[in-house]
């Protein structure tokens, strides 16, 4: 909010009642009952790669949050922006829209999700000079070389976070014959996990259950191991990189040699990844400061200046 800042930073998880549908928890409680719950009540993520996966959850998400960050302007709708990824379609875009406006908007713009990460980590996309963000988040990876306040190349792909927080589960499985749940897997990330080998090798303890016998299990695993368990992911990311590289135009690519890229989101928080795809593309690697805010940082400064900034937005839709 505009003089404030980020006044709400929650995950999209909602705790619904199986059987009434009605929910129950939103944000960080329903995330904290995840894998606790009985029997009638689940957690689910109602955005799935970027884009809305359950319509009804959305909705009710987004005025939970419209709600708790507009307590003392409830007879003044806000005006909402909000990141996309490259290349949604249509209904995709449609959806979002509706949802936001149903949510209690007065007005909806969508912002292409790597053109405000790009005025989020600050990069001079209005300058006749290649620039390229790489916003690795929890359900996409996207990727552009913006100049003149334009996306010149891009490549949006639907794995990011989320793949690799699922390819440690399946390691352990497939490795110890243990189940770890999603939220162990992302701590284990966070903590341990290595994009590129490591002088220090780090061990972590962590519980599962047993899938040969059903009991709790402890199993101790090391940075290198999960170092091996995301890599076939990271180098999906890398590949993606790397084609996007392809289809840039000389000039601008030379650019890059100078300005490098610029890597946000989530998953530039894993260590050394900024090593990794450095090694890969023989180009400079720059973690953007405070990654994880920087889509939100840009869409606020579009916010803030809507209409100095319209050319930006890849849409806007109005309330009734």
């Amino acid at each position: 909010m505009k003089g404030r800042g980020i006044v709400i930073r929650q995950p999209t998880v909602v705790a619904t009642d199986k059987y009434s549908g009605q929910i129950i928890a939103i944000g960080n409680s329903a995330k904290e009952m995840h894998g606790r719950t009985p029997e009638n009540i689940e957690t689910t993520w109602p955005l799935k790669d970027g884009v809305i996966a359950d319509f009804t959850a959305t909705k009710k998400m987004l005025r939970y949050f419209v709600e708790k960050a507009c307590q003392n302007y409830l007879f003044n709708k806000p005006r909402i922006v909000i990141g996309v990824p490259l290349g949604v379609t249509e209904v995709e875009e449609s959806a979002v829209e509706e949802a936001a406006l149903e949510a209690g908007a007065r007005e909806v713009f969508l912002i292409e999700e790597p053109m405000a990460a790009a005025i989020g980590a600050g990069l001079k996309i209005s300058e006749a000079s290649g620039s390229m963000i790489v916003d690795i988040g929890g359900g996409t990876t996207e990727i552009a070389v913006i100049s003149m306040g334009g996306i010149i190349a891009s490549r949006s792909i639907r794995v990011a976070g989320d793949e690799i927080t699922e390819s440690i589960i399946e390691y352990i499985k497939r490795e110890y014959n243990v189940l770890i749940g999603k939220i162990t897997a992302e701590n284990i990330k966070h903590k341990i996990g290595t994009a590129y080998p490591s002088m220090t090798i780090e061990e972590m303890d962590i519980k599962g259950r047993s899938l040969q016998n059903g009991l709790p299990e402890i199993i101790t695993i090391s940075s290198a191991q999960i170092e091996g368990a995301m890599k076939d992911v990271l180098l999906q990311i890398i590949g993606a990189i790397k084609q996007t590289l392809e289809i840039t135009p000389t000039e601008l690519a030379s650019d890059l040699m100078l300005n490098g890229i610029t890597i946000c989101g989530g998953t530039a928080l894993i260590k050394n990844i900024d090593r990794l795809i450095a090694m890969e593309t023989g180009l400079p690697v720059n973690i953007a400061k405070n990654p994880t805010e920087c889509v939100v940082t840009g869409a606020s400064k579009v916010l803030e200046d809507i209409h100095g900034l319209k050319k930006l937005l890849k849409s806007s839709k109005q309330g009734r």
